[in-house]
């Protein structure tokens, strides 16, 4: 099996407005991502419904799978892809909701990912998750996080330690902190090593959220392979896997990891 694969981020502003508009626009997006070979593809955090819905979380919140995941598996065909995006999870326990990463691919819904550290009021909105899957697509081991969490280590050292390759975050990053942002998605690849998608939103929402767009695509030495500068813009890399390895041995930063002794420590 090759080791270089194409992958994408997908950058966008989203409509306040409603599912179709913005599912509209991200099915342009990915067609543009799938047409150049992209075999994973990570969308924005809440890239279906916009991020500051707060009063209607429950009304545009969905069991998974369900209506959104059909959408993303209808593409996944379409272009023999992967796909990864955040959308509001709606639990079977009624009335309790999520910020959940989905991973769809060719034949389907395939698992997801609840977001865990929570930012600001989120934590009024969502129940928090407890859980790192990676998940194997043949030709990376991913791990997902979101948006806030770039800045936590722990999870992504999680994630790098169960196998995870590659990592994916999708986004809503504000603009105030493009500092974290611009140091952090570096510091997640570079201290892993593994190859980061980071997929961010663009634009506006109620005249007081502005984010930093800046979604880019880092390898494991922490550099940049390419960064989106437009309102709506797909960016895609063919990276070489066999560099995960590559630096690994060149900056043990894993082999020499003391994962007993930090956690003792931890728990003093």
């Amino acid at each position: 099996m090759t080791s270089t694969v194409k992958v994408a981020a997908i950058q966008m502003n989203c409509f306040m407005d409603g599912k179709e508009k913005n599912l509209k626009l991200a099915g342009k997006l990915i067609d543009c991502a799938g047409t150049e070979g992209a075999a994973l593809i990570v969308l924005p955090e809440f890239f279906s419904t916009a991020y500051r819905v707060e009063e209607r979380d429950y009304e545009l919140s969905e069991i998974i799978p369900g209506p959104t995941t059909d959408w993303m598996h209808n593409y996944c065909k379409k272009h023999n892809t992967f796909l990864i995006g955040a959308i509001i999870e709606r639990d079977i326990c009624d009335g309790v909701m999520y910020d959940t990463a989905v991973l769809v691919g060719p034949n389907g819904y395939i698992g997801k990912y609840r977001k865990v550290c929570l930012w600001g009021t989120e934590v009024l909105r969502f129940k928090s998750g407890s859980d790192y899957p990676v998940f194997d697509l043949g030709f990376a081991k991913v791990g997902i996080q979101i948006c806030y969490e770039v800045g936590f280590p722990e999870g992504a050292r999680i994630l790098a330690q169960k196998g995870a390759n590659l990592l994916a975050y999708t986004s809503a990053f504000g603009l105030k902190r493009t500092y974290v942002w611009d140091i952090a998605t570096r510091a997640r690849a570079l201290e892993n090593g593994v190859f980061v998608i980071d997929s961010n939103r663009y634009g506006l929402e109620k005249g007081e959220t502005d984010f930093a767009g800046k979604s880019r695509i880092v390898n494991p030495q922490g550099t940049v392979l390419c960064e989106a500068t437009e309102e709506n813009e797909v960016i895609i890399a063919e990276i070489n896997m066999d560099e995960v390895s590559e630096q690994r041995l060149a900056l043990p930063y894993l082999r020499d990891y003391k994962k007993k002794l930090f956690v003792e420590k931890l728990s003093e």
